[in-house]
């Protein structure tokens, strides 16, 4: 039969390509599980400049908000544009 050589060393490769699986739940029986650790900030910040911090990224946030309120107002009018104009 034809093949006969290429399926022997398809059979050789496959035995000599095996390795030992871990079984996922093997793994979870041997897991440690540890209390979480609390976070560790090296610098302190003080009330004020954490409070000039919260200004600043609202103001950032809210100029963000109208850059993206007003570039959606813009394609929106240049839609109603084209449909109104451009289709007459």
């Amino acid at each position: 039969m034809a093949g006969e050589g290429f399926i022997a060393h398809m059979i050789a490769s496959l035995k000599a390509n095996k390795r030992n699986r871990v079984s996922t739940f093997d793994k979870l029986k041997d897991f440690k599980y540890r209390k979480p650790s609390e976070l560790h900030f090296p610098n302190k910040a003080s009330a004020k400049e954490l409070k000039n911090i919260r200004k600043k990224i609202k103001k950032e946030n809210n100029l963000l908000f109208f850059k993206k309120v007003l570039t959606i107002l813009f394609l929106l009018a240049l839609c109603i544009y084209t449909i109104v104009f451009v289709e007459s």
